[in-house]
């Protein structure tokens, strides 16, 4: 009997029968391009003020730490700006734990969320995590998404809770602040907690405008984000949101008590009071994302653009094949399930260059 079976005899909940676990492969190679990680690292000066940061909270680790994380909220205001100010600010141990808060406070048994598919593949898990109903809306060729579509299926579909990916994973494209009104508005029937899943925000193209800027008069409008892949915190576990003071109080309703570390917040204030070294690192990532997008096209691949710090690519007649045949050179990137696409993190310039170089090769044989 294998290990599927055995958890099938268990008095498992009807609704999680069948369901696998989100996880992209683990393995032990040189190069790891497929799950968005920033492979810069944390920089020196960054690394010793955290290391100092963490070291000061030793003492104290018999005591429980800030249940409201105070000093993180307004270092997190700080950094998103827009007036924000530690009353609009959430946090939790990633964005993961951040949408799953905020669908046990506005989904449950009863009520429905909706996502955009192709999009992040934890929407549905978190929904059916929390007994949510998922239901997967349409995007056009190309996996557009525009406003008009996007708020006539909120309109039909009366969700509680939108998820609205910007720059959307796996695709990479941002969405316009259009569609996050059009959607709002659309949502207003149903009164949907509409968020914006900004994860990759920092890697934006300049001038790629944020939702945060649309929070002011929108009490139903969530921006979530993650310190895991612009600051390189993603085995620190840091994620959070901006909405409306209301919207934190709704979450505290079903937070676990102390669920942010000592440790984990010491950890994310050093980091942000150091962003400026953390960022010069995103420029450096943008420079390689959008090499990838030049030489993908010139490989006659159709990669999407990308405001993200991965590149969405088609045009492989077996993507399986270029997925192992680059494993077997030591690269691993992301088979995302979808027909002649594969995805690739953006890495640092030696990196990108085996990426690209193995991609050559596989496609010249």
């Amino acid at each position: 009997m294998d290990q599927f079976e055995r958890l099938s005899q268990l008095p498992l909940r009807d609704d999680l029968r069948g369901q696998h676990p989100y996880g992209a492969p683990q393995l032990d190679v040189p190069i790891l391009l497929n799950v968005n990680e920033n492979t810069f690292g944390v920089p020196l000066d960054a690394r010793e003020a955290i290391l100092k940061a963490v070291a000061n909270e030793l003492d104290g680790l018999n005591r429980y730490p800030d249940r409201e994380f105070t000093e993180l909220r307004r270092a997190l205001a700080a950094y998103l700006g827009h007036d924000l100010t530690e009353e609009n600010i959430w946090a939790a141990n990633g964005s993961n734990e951040v949408l799953q808060q905020l669908l046990q406070a506005f989904g449950g048994p009863g009520r429905r969320a909706i996502g955009f598919p192709p999009t992040y593949s934890m929407y549905p898990l978190l929904a059916s995590g929390t007994g949510t109903a998922y239901v997967t809306g349409v995007r056009a060729e190309g996996y557009a998404l525009t406003a008009e579509s996007a708020a006539r299926q909120v309109r039909e579909q009366a969700p509680n809770i939108v998820f609205l990916c910007s720059p959307n994973n796996p695709t990479g494209t941002a969405l316009g602040l259009d569609v996050v009104e059009a959607v709002y508005e659309a949502g207003t029937a149903s009164q949907a907690i509409v968020i914006v899943d900004e994860a990759y925000a920092e890697f934006a193209h300049a001038g790629t405008p944020s939702a945060l800027s649309l929070l002011p008069g929108r009490p139903r409008l969530v921006v979530s984000r993650t310190m895991s892949k612009a600051f390189a915190l993603a085995g620190a576990r840091v994620g959070y949101l901006a909405a409306a003071p209301e919207v934190t109080d709704a979450v505290r309703l079903v937070r676990l008590p102390y669920h942010l570390s000592a440790i984990t917040q010491a950890t994310a204030v050093a980091a942000l009071r150091n962003s400026d070294s953390l960022l010069a690192n995103v420029e450096h990532i943008k420079v390689q994302r959008d090499r990838i997008v030049n030489e993908l096209t010139a490989m006659g691949l159709a990669p999407s653009p990308s405001d993200s710090n991965f590149v969405f690519f088609g045009g492989l007649a077996n993507p399986q094949a270029v997925w192992e045949g680059l494993l077997a050179d030591g690269v691993l990137i992301r088979d995302v399930g979808i027909p002649g696409h594969l995805r690739v993190t953006a890495g640092t310039e030696a990196e990108t260059t085996a990426f690209l170089e193995g991609l050559r090769a596989l496609l010249g044989r």
